[in-house]
C-alpha cells in the first residue's frame, strides 16, 4: 500500500533538489513536506474546515488534526480537553463550560460556535467531524490525525481505523499514546502509524516502534538534529517534526533531513524551503 507524504527519503544535502511525488497528487515537492498543523491555525480557527481551506489555499502537502469522541460516538475535531478555550461553550452550556470534550453530543457540538474566539470573521463556524475534514481534504492534501487522549475513549483506535479505512493512501494516524497506537496497529496494520514524542526518542524507543510497523517518527523540532533523523532512517521509518514557525528555526530543522514540517503557517514555511 501506497504510504503517505511520500516514500523517498531525501538526504539533507540534497534538500534543495530533490523531488518526491506527493500521494494522491500530481503536483511535484522539494524538500520537507509543509504539514499544516490543525489545519492553517495562524490564520483560521484550528481544527475547523476553515483552518482545511485557508491550508490549502497556502498550498499545505498535508493537514494536522486532533481527534476525540463525542458521547454519541461521532469523531470529531478538538485538541483540547474542554471546549471552553476554543467555543462559545460557556455562553451555551454555562454549567458545563470545563466539562470533557466526550461528555457532549454531536448536536450539543453542532451549537457551538467554533470560528469567532478566534475572529469575528469566522463566527459561525461548527465543530467538524473526521469524515467532514476529510472530504475536505480529498484529494487535494493528505491528513495527519493526532488520536487525542485515546485513553479516555475505549475502543477509538478502531473506530478512527474503520473511519479512514477508504482515505489509507492518504492518511497517517498517531499519538502521544503509545499503547494507543499499538493496538491501532494491531486493528488497522495496514494504515500507516506515527509515534510522537515530547523529547528525543530513545534507541530502544526507536526499535519497539519499528516492530510495531511505525512509519513515522515525530518529535519536537527542539529534539531533532541529523544524527536522530539517520536513526531514524536506518530503521525504515520517517522523520517529522512539530510545530515550527520561526523562519530561522524552519531553515535549521529543514537542514537536518526532515521528512515532514508541522507549522502553523504553512505559507511562510513554503516560502522558506524555497529559498
Amino acid at each position: 500500500m501506497r504510504r503517505l507524504l511520500g516514500t523517498l527519503l531525501v538526504p539533507a544535502a540534497l534538500l534543495a533538489t530533490a523531488t518526491v511525488a506527493l500521494a494522491d497528487t500530481d503536483r511535484p515537492r522539494t524538500g520537507p513536506e509543509v504539514v499544516a498543523h490543525r489545519g492553517a491555525s495562524a490564520d483560521a480557527p484550528e481544527n475547523t474546515l476553515a483552518a482545511a481551506d485557508e491550508a490549502l489555499a497556502q498550498r499545505a502537502d498535508a493537514v494536522e488534526v486532533d481527534v476525540q469522541r463525542t458521547a454519541d460516538g461521532h469523531l470529531v475535531l478538538v485538541h483540547d480537553a474542554t471546549l471552553a478555550r476554543t467555543t462559545d461553550v460557556e455562553r451555551v452550556f454555562p454549567t458545563r463550560a470545563l466539562a470533557p470534550v466526550g461528555t457532549f453530543t454531536l448536536a450539543e457540538l453542532r451549537r457551538l460556535d467554533a470560528g469567532s474566539w478566534f475572529s469575528p470573521a469566522f463566527a459561525g463556524e461548527r465543530v467538524p467531524t473526521l469524515a467532514e475534514f476529510a472530504d475536505r481534504l480529498r484529494g487535494r492534501a493528505d491528513l495527519l490525525v493526532e488520536l487525542k487522549d485515546p485513553a479516555r475513549y475505549p475502543g477509538v483506535e478502531k473506530e478512527v481505523a474503520y473511519e479512514v479505512d477508504g482515505l489509507r493512501s492518504g492518511v497517517v494516524v498517531q499519538s502521544f499514546d503509545h499503547d494507543a497506537m499499538r493496538r491501532f496497529a494491531e486493528a488497522a496494520p495496514e494504515i500507516p502509524a506515527g509515534w510522537l514524542f515530547g523529547g528525543r526518542p530513545t534507541t530502544a524507543q526507536l526499535d519497539d516502534a519499528a516492530a510495531h510497523g511505525v512509519t513515522q517518527i515525530n518529535p519536537s523540532f527542539r529534539v531533532v538534529d541529523a544524527a536522530l533523523v539517520a536513526e531514524v532512517r536506518a530503521r525504515g521509518m520517517q522523520t517529522g517534526v512539530y510545530t515550527v514557525n520561526d523562519t530561522d528555526d524552519m531553515r535549521q530543522v529543514a537542514a537536518t533531513g526532515v521528512d515532514r514540517i508541522i507549522t502553523d503557517r504553512p505559507r511562510v514555511l513554503r516560502k522558506v524551503l524555497a529559498g
